[in-house]
């Protein structure tokens, strides 16, 4: 039996084309550019640091997902929308494997750090470039979102979560939060919680009504997000779905 398609039929966002892959992340075949945000590496780490011991493996296992979705889409570039490192003293904890990793993928693809609020870039890019935020084609994308902003703009930092009870049963799964001017996308690290979709942190985001979104048996599947009480008659109108 075949496998499910990873990658739901391009979408339009910002007069663009893009991809939502099931794999929390989105692809650019414009310009072949794998997306992905809040990776937090070294986050196991970090714990061991304060006493509570977990396995080492979650910056294994984000880059390995990692390398993997760059081969999958053919990506000649990554770009990392900031907290792609728990905290600011992660590069002192990496261990030699795990850098060697990150200069091969830069080796491999371009690769762009945009900074986050957690992210210690200080300590090396690893081969890749740093920004604090980079535009392309009209579009910004950074780590969070921007209430003045008024280009299109794709960011990161709230981990969003789609929670749903299905059948009898409480399903939760990252999501992207988004409508025709802003997306945010969900947390690509292995070891990374998030908070609701439709939680008002994340709908003070946006300026009406928005959608969850994630990818499912190759489809791109939308539930509607109410928003924060505003009359706005600017407010921008939610993707439509495919």
């Amino acid at each position: 039996m075949s496998a499910a398609p990873s990658f739901a039929p391009p979408f339009a966002f910002a007069g663009q084309s893009f991809q939502m892959l099931a794999d929390r992340a989105l692809f650019w075949p414009r310009h072949a550019a794998l997306i992905v945000a809040d990776l937090h590496l070294e986050k196991a780490s970090w714990y061991a640091a304060l006493g509570q011991p977990l396995p080492p493996y979650d910056s294994h296992d984000t880059l390995d997902r990692l390398a993997r979705l760059a081969a999958e889409t053919g990506a000649r570039a990554i770009w990392c929308l900031g907290d792609s490192f728990h905290d600011r003293d992660a590069a002192s904890r990496i261990v030699p494997a795990i850098a060697q990793r990150l200069r091969g993928q830069a080796a491999a693809t371009k690769l762009l750090w945009i900074a986050g609020n957690h992210d210690g870039l200080t300590g090396g890019a690893w081969g890749g470039e740093i920004a604090d935020e980079h535009v392309v084609d009209g579009i910004v994308f950074r780590h969070q979102s921007v209430a003045c902003e008024t280009r299109a703009e794709i960011s990161g930092h709230f981990h969003p979560k789609l929670r749903l009870n299905v059948r009898g049963r409480h399903v939760s799964r990252p999501c992207f939060a988004g409508d025709e001017q802003r997306l945010i996308l969900p947390a690509f690290g292995s070891l990374t919680g998030g908070i609701a979709a439709a939680d008002p942190v994340i709908a003070a985001n946006f300026a009406g009504p928005y959608q969850a979104m994630l990818v499912a048996r190759g489809r791109r599947l939308c539930f509607p997000c109410p928003g924060a009480a505003r009359d706005d008659a600017t407010a921008s109108r939610a993707l439509p779905a495919n």
